[in-house]
Protein backbone atom coordinates (compact mmCIF):
# COMPACT_ATOMS: atom_id res chain seq x y z
CA UNK A 1 0.00 0.00 0.00
CA UNK A 2 1.39 3.52 -1.14
CA UNK A 3 1.13 6.54 0.76
CA UNK A 4 -0.46 8.93 -0.76
CA UNK A 5 0.93 11.88 0.94
CA UNK A 6 4.69 10.34 0.25
CA UNK A 7 4.27 8.49 -1.76
CA UNK A 8 6.16 5.77 -0.10
CA UNK A 9 5.13 2.10 1.12
CA UNK A 10 4.31 2.48 4.80
CA UNK A 11 7.21 0.25 5.94
CA UNK A 12 10.00 2.40 4.14
CA UNK A 13 8.89 5.32 6.21
CA UNK A 14 10.70 6.44 8.77
CA UNK A 15 9.73 6.09 12.31
CA UNK A 16 9.31 9.77 13.50
CA UNK A 17 6.92 10.03 10.35
CA UNK A 18 4.06 8.00 12.59
CA UNK A 19 4.46 10.40 15.83
CA UNK A 20 2.59 13.36 14.99
CA UNK A 21 -0.45 10.84 14.35
CA UNK A 22 0.00 9.26 16.94
CA UNK A 23 0.29 11.73 19.46
CA UNK A 24 -2.68 13.45 18.08
CA UNK A 25 -5.00 10.25 18.54
CA UNK A 26 -3.66 9.94 22.10
CA UNK A 27 -3.87 13.22 23.12
CA UNK A 28 -7.13 15.34 24.67
CA UNK A 29 -8.69 18.09 24.39
CA UNK A 30 -9.22 20.09 20.43
CA UNK A 31 -7.04 18.73 18.13
CA UNK A 32 -5.61 15.90 20.43
CA UNK A 33 -3.24 18.76 21.68
CA UNK A 34 -3.04 18.22 25.18
CA UNK A 35 -2.59 15.08 28.34
CA UNK A 36 -0.40 14.03 30.28
CA UNK A 37 -0.24 11.08 28.07
CA UNK A 38 0.72 12.53 24.67
CA UNK A 39 3.27 14.55 26.92
CA UNK A 40 5.19 11.47 28.15
CA UNK A 41 4.76 9.24 25.34
CA UNK A 42 6.12 11.43 22.88
CA UNK A 43 9.03 11.52 25.06
CA UNK A 44 10.03 8.18 25.00
CA UNK A 45 9.32 8.02 21.30
CA UNK A 46 11.88 10.58 21.05
CA UNK A 47 13.93 8.59 23.17
CA UNK A 48 13.36 5.01 21.16
CA UNK A 49 14.14 6.83 17.98
CA UNK A 50 17.14 8.50 19.01
CA UNK A 51 18.44 4.98 20.57
CA UNK A 52 17.32 2.94 17.00
CA UNK A 53 19.44 5.68 15.15
CA UNK A 54 22.50 5.00 17.68
CA UNK A 55 22.07 8.21 19.43
CA UNK A 56 21.92 6.97 23.13
CA UNK A 57 23.18 3.83 24.98
CA UNK A 58 26.45 2.88 25.26
CA UNK A 59 29.63 4.05 22.80
CA UNK A 60 29.70 0.83 20.89
CA UNK A 61 25.78 0.87 19.81
CA UNK A 62 25.27 1.71 16.00
CA UNK A 63 21.87 1.86 15.56
CA UNK A 64 19.17 -0.82 14.13
CA UNK A 65 20.11 0.59 10.36
CA UNK A 66 22.46 -1.78 8.52
CA UNK A 67 25.91 -0.35 8.16
CA UNK A 68 25.81 0.22 4.50
CA UNK A 69 22.12 2.19 4.89
CA UNK A 70 22.04 5.80 4.59
CA UNK A 71 18.92 6.63 6.06
CA UNK A 72 17.00 7.18 9.21
CA UNK A 73 15.42 4.06 10.89
CA UNK A 74 12.37 3.28 9.18
CA UNK A 75 9.94 0.40 9.58
CA UNK A 76 11.69 -1.87 8.05
CA UNK A 77 14.36 -1.94 10.13
CA UNK A 78 11.75 -2.97 13.10
CA UNK A 79 11.45 -6.66 13.97
CA UNK A 80 11.68 -8.42 17.61
CA UNK A 81 15.55 -8.62 17.89
CA UNK A 82 14.70 -4.66 17.81
CA UNK A 83 12.40 -4.31 20.91
CA UNK A 84 14.11 -7.44 22.59
CA UNK A 85 17.54 -4.99 22.73
CA UNK A 86 15.60 -1.75 23.55
CA UNK A 87 13.32 -3.83 26.46
CA UNK A 88 17.60 -4.64 27.12
CA UNK A 89 18.66 -0.78 27.19
CA UNK A 90 15.84 0.26 29.59
CA UNK A 91 16.72 -2.78 31.91
CA UNK A 92 20.58 -1.46 31.97
CA UNK A 93 22.02 -0.21 35.11
CA UNK A 94 20.85 3.10 35.01
CA UNK A 95 18.92 3.56 37.67
CA UNK A 96 15.29 3.13 36.52
CA UNK A 97 13.20 1.50 39.07
CA UNK A 98 11.78 -1.95 38.00
CA UNK A 99 7.86 -0.26 37.17
CA UNK A 100 9.72 2.63 35.38
CA UNK A 101 10.94 0.61 33.17
CA UNK A 102 8.12 -1.17 33.01
CA UNK A 103 6.07 2.04 32.12
CA UNK A 104 8.99 3.38 29.70
CA UNK A 105 8.54 0.40 28.10
CA UNK A 106 4.72 -0.13 27.64
CA UNK A 107 4.81 3.93 25.85
CA UNK A 108 6.52 1.94 23.20
CA UNK A 109 4.88 -1.14 22.87
CA UNK A 110 1.31 0.81 22.67
CA UNK A 111 3.01 2.79 19.47
CA UNK A 112 3.98 -0.53 18.37
CA UNK A 113 0.61 -1.57 18.36
CA UNK A 114 -0.77 1.45 16.85
CA UNK A 115 1.60 1.05 13.94
CA UNK A 116 0.27 -2.55 13.36
CA UNK A 117 -3.48 -0.98 13.21
CA UNK A 118 -2.27 1.54 10.75
CA UNK A 119 -0.36 -0.46 8.21
CA UNK A 120 3.13 0.34 9.30
CA UNK A 121 4.31 -2.73 10.97
CA UNK A 122 2.68 -6.25 10.03
CA UNK A 123 2.90 -7.63 13.45
CA UNK A 124 3.04 -6.06 16.94
CA UNK A 125 6.95 -7.21 17.66
CA UNK A 126 6.94 -5.20 21.02
CA UNK A 127 4.85 -7.66 23.17
CA UNK A 128 6.01 -11.07 21.62
CA UNK A 129 7.77 -13.27 24.65
CA UNK A 130 11.12 -12.76 23.35
CA UNK A 131 11.24 -9.27 22.99
CA UNK A 132 9.09 -8.59 26.81
CA UNK A 133 11.89 -10.94 28.47
CA UNK A 134 14.80 -8.44 29.42
CA UNK A 135 11.92 -7.02 30.84
CA UNK A 136 12.38 -6.80 34.82
CA UNK A 137 9.19 -8.21 37.13
CA UNK A 138 6.89 -5.40 38.69
CA UNK A 139 9.09 -4.42 41.88
CA UNK A 140 5.71 -5.02 43.80
CA UNK A 141 5.61 -1.60 44.87
CA UNK A 142 2.31 -1.18 46.40
CA UNK A 143 -0.17 2.28 46.20
CA UNK A 144 -0.21 2.15 50.07
CA UNK A 145 3.95 2.25 50.05
CA UNK A 146 3.31 5.67 47.80
CA UNK A 147 3.13 8.91 49.96
CA UNK A 148 0.06 9.60 51.98
CA UNK A 149 -0.01 12.69 54.58
CA UNK A 150 0.13 11.97 57.97
CA UNK A 151 -2.60 13.42 60.35
CA UNK A 152 0.34 14.61 62.14
CA UNK A 153 1.89 16.43 59.24
CA UNK A 154 -1.53 17.35 57.43
CA UNK A 155 -1.75 19.24 61.33
CA UNK A 156 1.27 20.38 60.60
CA UNK A 157 1.43 21.86 57.55
CA UNK A 158 -2.71 23.01 57.61
CA UNK A 159 -1.98 24.89 61.16
CA UNK A 160 1.47 26.45 59.65
CA UNK A 161 -0.55 28.13 56.67
CA UNK A 162 -3.77 29.36 58.96
CA UNK A 163 -0.90 31.21 61.26
CA UNK A 164 0.58 32.83 58.35
CA UNK A 165 -2.52 34.10 56.85
CA UNK A 166 -4.03 34.88 60.00
CA UNK A 167 -0.75 37.03 60.84
CA UNK A 168 -0.61 38.99 57.34
CA UNK A 169 -4.48 39.40 56.90
CA UNK A 170 -4.48 41.27 60.57
CA UNK A 171 -1.00 43.51 59.67
CA UNK A 172 -2.93 44.48 56.61
CA UNK A 173 -6.54 45.08 58.29
CA UNK A 174 -5.21 47.08 61.07
CA UNK A 175 -2.88 49.39 59.07
CA UNK A 176 -3.73 53.50 60.22
CA UNK A 177 -5.67 54.90 57.65
CA UNK A 178 -3.10 57.48 56.66
CA UNK A 179 -0.52 54.75 55.79
CA UNK A 180 1.35 55.38 52.51
CA UNK A 181 -1.01 53.66 49.33
CA UNK A 182 2.11 51.33 48.10
CA UNK A 183 2.52 50.01 51.63
CA UNK A 184 -0.97 49.44 51.87
CA UNK A 185 -0.90 47.21 48.38
CA UNK A 186 1.83 45.80 49.37
CA UNK A 187 0.10 44.35 53.02
CA UNK A 188 -2.92 43.45 50.88
CA UNK A 189 -0.59 41.27 48.76
CA UNK A 190 1.10 39.82 51.40
CA UNK A 191 -2.48 39.35 52.45
CA UNK A 192 -3.87 37.46 49.27
CA UNK A 193 -0.51 35.67 49.06
CA UNK A 194 -0.60 33.53 52.51
CA UNK A 195 -4.55 33.41 52.05
CA UNK A 196 -4.17 31.84 48.45
CA UNK A 197 -1.79 29.51 49.67
CA UNK A 198 -3.73 28.74 53.30
CA UNK A 199 -7.08 28.07 50.39
CA UNK A 200 -5.20 25.60 48.29
CA UNK A 201 -3.65 23.79 50.87
CA UNK A 202 -6.76 23.14 53.25
CA UNK A 203 -8.58 22.11 49.80
CA UNK A 204 -5.75 19.35 48.94
CA UNK A 205 -5.35 18.19 52.34
CA UNK A 206 -8.91 17.99 53.22
CA UNK A 207 -11.40 17.31 49.60
CA UNK A 208 -9.07 14.60 48.34
CA UNK A 209 -9.92 16.37 44.87
CA UNK A 210 -6.84 15.70 42.08
CA UNK A 211 -4.56 18.01 42.06
CA UNK A 212 -5.02 18.00 38.44
CA UNK A 213 -8.65 18.56 38.79
CA UNK A 214 -7.89 21.84 40.67
CA UNK A 215 -5.71 23.90 38.98
CA UNK A 216 -4.23 24.37 35.36
CA UNK A 217 -2.38 21.89 33.06
CA UNK A 218 -0.52 23.70 30.18
CA UNK A 219 -0.57 20.31 28.34
CA UNK A 220 -4.53 19.65 28.38
CA UNK A 221 -6.31 22.89 27.17
CA UNK A 222 -10.01 21.81 29.20
CA UNK A 223 -7.93 22.06 32.85
CA UNK A 224 -7.98 25.41 32.95
CA UNK A 225 -8.06 25.28 36.52
CA UNK A 226 -11.18 26.17 38.97
CA UNK A 227 -12.98 29.68 39.11
CA UNK A 228 -15.21 31.10 41.81
CA UNK A 229 -18.27 30.05 39.39
CA UNK A 230 -17.11 26.73 40.21
CA UNK A 231 -17.88 27.46 43.96
CA UNK A 232 -21.02 27.02 45.81
CA UNK A 233 -19.71 27.46 49.87
CA UNK A 234 -23.18 27.87 51.22
CA UNK A 235 -23.88 24.17 49.49
CA UNK A 236 -20.14 23.09 50.43
CA UNK A 237 -19.38 21.98 46.70
CA UNK A 238 -17.11 22.81 43.85
CA UNK A 239 -17.66 21.39 40.35
CA UNK A 240 -14.51 20.21 38.77
CA UNK A 241 -13.23 18.26 35.59
CA UNK A 242 -12.75 14.75 36.44
CA UNK A 243 -10.20 12.38 35.58
CA UNK A 244 -13.02 10.36 33.59
CA UNK A 245 -13.25 13.55 31.56
CA UNK A 246 -17.03 14.92 32.46
CA UNK A 247 -18.01 17.48 35.00
CA UNK A 248 -18.46 16.44 38.51
CA UNK A 249 -19.33 18.43 42.05
CA UNK A 250 -16.84 17.58 44.68
CA UNK A 251 -18.10 18.06 48.78
CA UNK A 252 -15.94 21.03 50.64
CA UNK A 253 -15.84 19.77 53.80
CA UNK A 254 -16.00 22.37 56.93
CA UNK A 255 -12.39 23.30 57.14
CA UNK A 256 -12.21 24.37 54.12
CA UNK A 257 -15.05 26.59 53.94
CA UNK A 258 -14.06 29.20 56.23
CA UNK A 259 -10.29 29.50 54.43
CA UNK A 260 -11.68 29.87 51.34
CA UNK A 261 -14.63 32.46 52.43
CA UNK A 262 -12.62 34.67 54.11
CA UNK A 263 -10.10 34.49 50.90
CA UNK A 264 -12.60 35.65 48.71
CA UNK A 265 -13.80 38.48 50.53
CA UNK A 266 -9.90 39.67 50.38
CA UNK A 267 -9.42 39.17 46.70
CA UNK A 268 -13.04 40.55 46.02
CA UNK A 269 -12.56 39.10 42.56
CA UNK A 270 -14.21 41.11 39.68
CA UNK A 271 -16.05 38.36 38.09
CA UNK A 272 -17.07 34.84 38.95
CA UNK A 273 -14.81 33.90 35.99
CA UNK A 274 -11.89 34.80 38.26
CA UNK A 275 -9.75 31.22 38.94
CA UNK A 276 -9.93 30.86 42.45
CA UNK A 277 -5.55 29.93 42.68
CA UNK A 278 -4.45 32.43 40.00
CA UNK A 279 -0.55 32.54 39.26
CA UNK A 280 1.72 35.06 41.30
CA UNK A 281 4.03 34.65 39.06
CA UNK A 282 5.57 38.44 38.11
CA UNK A 283 6.95 37.44 34.99
CA UNK A 284 3.93 36.28 33.56
CA UNK A 285 1.44 39.04 35.25
CA UNK A 286 3.50 41.51 34.06
CA UNK A 287 3.47 40.42 30.51
CA UNK A 288 -0.72 39.77 30.80
CA UNK A 289 -1.40 43.67 32.09
CA UNK A 290 0.72 45.25 29.24
CA UNK A 291 -0.31 43.22 26.69
CA UNK A 292 -3.91 43.49 27.93
CA UNK A 293 -3.69 47.39 28.57
CA UNK A 294 -2.33 47.39 25.13
CA UNK A 295 -5.20 45.46 23.63
CA UNK A 296 -7.29 48.10 24.98
CA UNK A 297 -6.05 51.17 23.62
CA UNK A 298 -3.36 52.20 26.17
CA UNK A 299 -0.64 53.99 24.95
CA UNK A 300 3.04 52.21 26.42
CA UNK A 301 3.98 55.82 28.58
CA UNK A 302 0.47 55.40 29.80
CA UNK A 303 0.79 51.70 31.04
CA UNK A 304 4.04 52.30 32.56
CA UNK A 305 2.39 54.80 34.53
CA UNK A 306 -0.39 52.85 35.92
CA UNK A 307 1.91 49.72 36.37
CA UNK A 308 3.71 52.29 38.63
CA UNK A 309 0.59 53.09 40.79
CA UNK A 310 0.75 49.34 41.96
CA UNK A 311 2.83 47.36 44.21
CA UNK A 312 1.97 44.29 42.24
CA UNK A 313 0.65 43.53 38.77
CA UNK A 314 -1.87 41.54 40.78
CA UNK A 315 -3.33 44.48 42.26
CA UNK A 316 -3.57 46.39 39.04
CA UNK A 317 -5.21 42.98 36.93
CA UNK A 318 -7.79 42.98 40.17
CA UNK A 319 -8.61 46.51 39.40
CA UNK A 320 -8.41 46.45 35.22
CA UNK A 321 -10.74 42.73 35.57
CA UNK A 322 -7.85 41.62 33.39
CA UNK A 323 -7.99 38.17 34.28
CA UNK A 324 -5.04 35.97 34.77
CA UNK A 325 -4.27 32.41 34.42
CA UNK A 326 -4.84 29.87 37.58
CA UNK A 327 -1.54 28.30 39.07
CA UNK A 328 -0.41 25.14 37.48
CA UNK A 329 -0.18 21.73 39.30
CA UNK A 330 3.96 22.60 38.99
CA UNK A 331 3.23 25.95 40.55
CA UNK A 332 1.51 23.77 43.35
CA UNK A 333 4.51 21.21 44.03
CA UNK A 334 6.57 24.51 44.35
CA UNK A 335 4.63 26.08 46.59
CA UNK A 336 4.00 23.03 49.21
CA UNK A 337 7.68 22.40 48.77
CA UNK A 338 7.83 25.83 49.96
CA UNK A 339 5.63 25.41 52.25
CA UNK A 340 6.64 22.19 54.07
CA UNK A 341 10.26 23.61 54.31
CA UNK A 342 9.13 26.66 56.34
CA UNK A 343 7.25 24.40 58.46
CA UNK A 344 9.62 22.41 59.44
CA UNK A 345 7.97 18.87 58.50
CA UNK A 346 10.08 15.89 58.72
CA UNK A 347 9.79 13.91 55.64
CA UNK A 348 10.59 10.24 55.41
CA UNK A 349 10.13 8.85 52.11
CA UNK A 350 11.97 7.42 49.51
CA UNK A 351 10.62 9.95 46.46
CA UNK A 352 9.48 13.11 47.78
CA UNK A 353 11.31 15.32 50.62
CA UNK A 354 7.94 17.20 50.96
CA UNK A 355 4.70 16.55 51.84
CA UNK A 356 3.42 16.37 47.49
CA UNK A 357 -0.16 17.15 46.13
CA UNK A 358 -1.03 13.63 45.62
CA UNK A 359 0.04 12.95 49.34
CA UNK A 360 -3.16 15.18 50.79
CA UNK A 361 -5.45 12.67 48.39
CA UNK A 362 -4.14 9.62 49.65
CA UNK A 363 -4.18 10.79 53.34
CA UNK A 364 -8.03 11.78 53.16
CA UNK A 365 -8.11 8.19 51.52
CA UNK A 366 -6.54 6.75 54.23
CA UNK A 367 -8.65 8.78 57.22
CA UNK A 368 -12.13 7.57 54.76
CA UNK A 369 -11.59 4.08 54.29
CA UNK A 370 -10.39 3.49 58.37
CA UNK A 371 -13.31 5.55 59.54
CA UNK A 372 -15.94 4.45 56.92
CA UNK A 373 -14.97 1.67 54.78
CA UNK A 374 -14.11 1.55 51.54
CA UNK A 375 -17.74 1.77 49.81
CA UNK A 376 -17.83 5.16 51.21
CA UNK A 377 -14.29 6.12 50.41
CA UNK A 378 -14.85 5.15 46.80
CA UNK A 379 -17.55 7.91 46.31
CA UNK A 380 -15.51 10.59 48.21
CA UNK A 381 -12.31 9.41 46.08
CA UNK A 382 -14.12 9.25 42.66
CA UNK A 383 -13.23 6.03 42.27
CA UNK A 384 -14.45 2.34 41.74
CA UNK A 385 -14.35 0.98 44.95
CA UNK A 386 -12.58 -2.36 43.33
CA UNK A 387 -9.81 0.40 42.85
CA UNK A 388 -10.40 1.96 46.20
CA UNK A 389 -9.62 -1.72 48.04
CA UNK A 390 -6.24 -2.17 45.68
CA UNK A 391 -4.58 1.01 46.00
CA UNK A 392 -5.40 0.95 50.29
CA UNK A 393 -5.34 -2.95 50.50
CA UNK A 394 -2.46 -2.54 53.42
CA UNK A 395 -5.10 -1.03 55.58
CA UNK A 396 -7.42 -3.88 55.10
CA UNK A 397 -4.16 -6.71 55.28
CA UNK A 398 -3.47 -4.65 58.89
CA UNK A 399 -6.81 -5.56 60.02
CA UNK A 400 -6.86 -8.90 58.97
CA UNK A 401 -3.81 -8.83 61.04
CA UNK A 402 -5.37 -7.70 64.01
CA UNK A 403 -8.02 -9.54 63.65
CA UNK A 404 -5.96 -13.00 63.59
CA UNK A 405 -3.75 -11.54 66.64
CA UNK A 406 -7.24 -11.58 68.54
CA UNK A 407 -7.69 -15.02 67.42
CA UNK A 408 -4.61 -16.31 68.60
CA UNK A 409 -5.18 -14.76 71.63
CA UNK A 410 -8.66 -15.83 72.00
CA UNK A 411 -7.02 -19.55 71.52
CA UNK A 412 -4.05 -19.39 73.56
CA UNK A 413 -6.06 -18.16 76.55
CA UNK A 414 -8.26 -21.24 76.32
CA UNK A 415 -5.41 -23.67 75.95
CA UNK A 416 -4.23 -22.28 78.68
Amino acid sequence: MIDDTTGQEPAARPLRSSFDRYLQDKGKGRGGEGGNYRRNAARELERFVEWAAGERGNDDWTGITPEEADHDPTFEDLDERVFREYARHLAGDRGLKQNTVQTYYAYISAWCGWCVNEGYLEAHYAQRASATAPLPDDDGRKPGDQQAWTPEQRHALTRHVDAQAREAIEAYTTLPDDVDPLDKQRARYAALKAARDRALVVVLAYTAVRVGELLRDPDDPRRRGVRWEDIDLEDGSMDVYRKKQQWDAASLPDPVISPLRSYRKLMGPPTERWPVFPTLDQRTLAELVQEELADRGEPSETIDERRGEYARDLLLALDEDIRPPSITTDGARSMLQRLTEAAEIDIDHPKHDYLAPHGGRRGMGEVLVRAFGYTVAARYLDNSEEMVRERYSHIEAGELGDVATEALDEVDSVGG
